[in-house]
């Protein structure tokens, strides 16, 4: 594999010492835009920068008949089209591609994974990847209970051990509430041990939100005052301009809560809300956001529109662009009461975050594509400046900004330049890109090359994923009990409902505009 040339945040650190063992990767669902989009591009990129073990091979596996020819000339395209590194190089794409393989297999047919098995005592032989397996889920959900079955009875999984390791990786969603996420853990425990699942959630893999961690625990300044003695309230948003695309079907299911907010929005809550591990280590640090997740204050179901509100988006414009109704989406029930929006308030019952509400806000068809963490601190608690300052000056407001433009702001209040006494909110911060100079890794490429190293600190363990749910099937079980004639609507290019605004207006506080 080729080296890279330019520095590489993946090398920087112990990873500079360390090589994965080498390996295959078998792709359950390989024709999916997943593969497409995601998973093979981050492993070319991870290749091109020389990161991956030497012999490292790919197993696509699917119902389409493919040759493998045909399976690499389409991931060549792919590559092509998705790569943050382009154009491909050449001379890493024909070492690269020469460890792509493809096997065509129903998710049903035991008789399949038997061709599968054959395929991994092959490059066993001819690549050198000495046993060692990784299957990727990419497969719809329907299915992960099929295939670890069927995986468990041709003999694929073996124990993690020093000569030879299986690992799972599960893509969300992970259940559908939290029966449902129970269910599916003890099964795959039927076959997997705890230690070789690998929940993967891509918002882990951002490198802001690891950011996150050294912003708090390695900056003596910040970590005194993250409390509930100088923080007002945290506000979480994660903005799409996009619709359901082609997802109606599973999204009409789904929604927005299931969708986001019990993942990706719960993450970022428990990096935010946790306490100081004992050590960096992949236990001790979701120890500590488990504990947060479980301090999350219940939510009965009479009370639930306390704490949760929802919206569907309606023809708008988004970008310039005129755009069609959530209802009016192909295969959408055009009397959906689905959310394509949600805003929930989450309390954490803890000494540190006692009476600090977090407002989690999720939606489509946004004006802007956004996601970002903001902290809002109390205010002075006495302003000498009420006589100059003209208009009431705003409180300071940390903000994490996780995508477009990844970097931290910190609103102050700073005096104008001038003979008078004008004060007004200024932003100190930084940009990733111009700060250090080089580009982010994509998220896939971070947490593919750990769950080869066996590094599960930025996977989700059994417990947080059944934590995560319980709050979000609170508010679930309270919307069944009362469904609602009609849902709010909010135009296509504008920030959510009214009902949204009314809904923390109540507490005395407003949304961001990002």
């Amino acid at each position: 594999m080729q080296t890279a040339t330019v520095e590489n945040p993946l090398r920087e650190g112990l990873r500079l010492e360390r090589v994965p063992a080498p390996c295959a990767m078998v792709i359950f669902g390989a024709s999916g835009d997943l593969t497409s989009r995601k998973l093979m591009p981050a492993l070319y990129n991870l290749a091109i920068e020389g990161l991956l073990p030497s012999g490292f091979s790919v197993v696509g596996y699917a119902r389409r008949d493919l040759t493998h020819d045909v399976f690499r000339a389409q991931m060549r395209d792919a590559v092509d089209k998705y790569s943050r590194r382009r154009p491909v190089d050449p001379t890493v794409w024909e070492t690269f591609e020469q460890g792509i393989s493809y096997v065509q297999g129903n998710f049903e047919e035991s008789g399949d994974y038997e061709k599968l098995g054959k395929e991994l005592e092959r490059l066993d032989k001819e690549r050198g990847t000495a046993g060692n397996r990784i299957y990727y889920l990419a497969a719809p959900p329907v299915a992960y209970q099929t295939i670890v079955d069927n995986l468990g009875g041709a003999g694929l999984v073996g124990e993690e051990q020093d000569e030879s390791w299986t690992r799972l990786v599960v893509e969300k969603p992970f259940g559908r509430d939290l029966g449902s996420a129970i269910a599916l853990n003890e099964h795959l425990h039927t076959v997997f041990r705890e230690k070789q699942i690998y929940r993967i959630d891509h918002y882990l893999g951002k490198e802001t939100v690891q950011n996150i961690m050294a912003f708090r625990f390695a900056n003596g300044i910040f970590e005194p005052i993250w409390s509930r003695n100088y923080i007002d309230h945290v506000q979480i948003t994660v903005a799409e301009t996009i619709g359901i695309e082609d997802r109606g079907g599973y999204y009409d299911k789904a929604g927005a809560l299931r969708d986001m907010v019990q993942n990706h929005m719960l993450q970022l809550l428990s990096v935010i809300g946790m306490e100081p591990p004992i050590t960096f280590g992949a236990d001790a640090v979701r120890d500590e956001k488990v504990k947060t997740l479980r301090a999350i204050r219940p939510i009965s179901p009479e009370a639930v529109d306390e704490f949760a509100v929802r919206g569907q988006y309606a023809p708008g414009w988004v970008a310039g662009q005129e755009v069609e109704g959530y209802r009016q989406e192909a295969k959408v029930n055009p009397e959906s009461v689905t959310e394509t929006f949600v805003a929930v308030k989450l309390l954490i019952d803890s000494w540190r975050w006692a009476g600090v509400p977090f407002y989690l806000r999720t939606g489509k068809r946004m004006p802007r594509r956004v996601t970002e963490i903001a902290i809002q601190f109390k205010s002075v608690p006495h302003s000498l400046f009420k006589s100059t300052a003209g208009s009431p000056l705003e409180p300071n407001v940390l903000t994490l900004r996780i995508q477009p433009d990844e970097g931290i702001s910190l609103k102050i209040a700073a005096k104008v330049p001038g003979p008078s006494i004008r004060l007004r909110s200024v932003n100190m911060g930084f940009l990733y890109g111009t700060s250090f100079f080089v580009e982010s890794p994509d998220a896939y490429e971070r947490l593919l090359l750990d769950c080869m190293y066996g590094e599960s600190t930025l996977f989700t363990r059994r417990d947080e994923t059944e934590a995560a749910w319980k709050p979000i099937t609170e508010i679930l079980e309270g919307w069944a009990i009362a469904p609602p004639q009609r849902i709010p609507q909010y135009d296509a290019g504008t920030w959510g409902p009214a009902e949204a605004d009314a809904f923390i207006a109540r507490d005395g506080r407003s949304w961001r505009r990002p």
